[in-house]
């Protein structure tokens, strides 16, 4: 089974072509689990399988999780798998492609960039704060597309913080009863009206990455819409790397929300796991 190693801002994945594969969907959850953990496979963030579309798009997205959990959508993923789509003559520059949290499309730019309309933000809770072991947290909830992937938005100084408290925190808020599919933790540092310092702390992870797009992404659209960023057109910067978001509104309401940045194949190989039965 060929695959291809990508990374983008530094989240890494495992991309298949499951039209050629043919591995079972009940099975790619256990194919993910294996070959995702670090040190015993290859090693990566997710994976996700090109596969065959329902409908009109040019292809199917299913990513899952490190621990083999699937996911709604994964921003920095759909940009890899664009580019992998490309590539690999699934689709031209422009494409559209079906998600768990519904139908995406997608741009290859210039080199290695790569251009994503997510799924717009279905709920916005701008003024969420949030109580946690007598600690107030200034926080908005968002959740990207239907069903919706929720981000939790937690204002921190994130320059002095240490990083063994900050995902104790990361927990606890993932966690948080009032957000009943849990929750992608962004904290955030505004470092400019245009720029903002993002770390992640992912669900199906359990632990920061190096960066999220979609978190970028939600990030973005709450810090835009109470006003800490100004512009259409804002830098997030990760542990990774920097990401672009260009942001359409109309008052207080985001029409389109897309996610600009870097895409790099790391490597091209085959699956030889012999403790792999599939």
């Amino acid at each position: 089974m060929e695959f291809y190693k990508m990374q983008g801002a530094g989240n890494d994945f495992i991309i298949i072509n499951n039209m050629k594969s043919n591995i079972p969907v009940e099975k790619l959850s256990v194919v993910a689990k294996k070959l995702c953990e670090r040190k015993v496979s290859i090693g990566a963030d997710g994976l996700m399988a090109v596969d065959y579309p329902e409908g009109d798009a040019d292809f199917k997205m299913r990513f899952y999780n490190r621990d083999g959990s699937i996911g709604e959508m994964c921003g920095n993923g759909a940009r890899c798998i664009s580019r992998y789509a490309y590539i690999n003559k699934i689709s031209g520059k422009k494409m559209t492609f079906e998600t768990g949290a519904g139908i995406v499309n997608s741009e290859v730019l210039e080199g290695r960039l790569v251009k994503v309309l997510l799924n717009n933000p279905e709920v916005v809770n701008l003024y969420n704060d949030i109580e946690i072991d007598g600690i107030n947290y200034e926080c908005s909830y968002i959740e990207l597309g239907v069903p919706g992937l929720p981000h939790a938005v937690v204002k921190h100084n994130l320059k002095q913080a240490d990083i063994n408290k900050l995902r104790e925190e990361g927990i606890k808020i993932r966690y948080y009863d009032g957000f009943p599919k849990g929750a992608n933790v962004n904290f955030f540092e505004v470092l400019n009206e245009n720029t903002a310092l993002v770390k992640t702390y992912e669900r199906g992870v359990e632990d920061f990455t190096l960066a999220c797009g979609t978190g970028s992404a939600s990030t973005a659209a709450a810090l835009i819409l109470k006003g800490y960023l100004k512009g259409n057109t804002v830098k997030i910067i990760n542990d990774g790397g920097e990401l672009f978001i260009e942001v359409e509104k109309t008052d207080n309401k985001i029409n389109k929300l897309f996610l600009i940045g870097d895409t790099n194949i790391v490597a091209i190989g085959k699956v030889m796991d012999e403790d792999l039965n599939i």
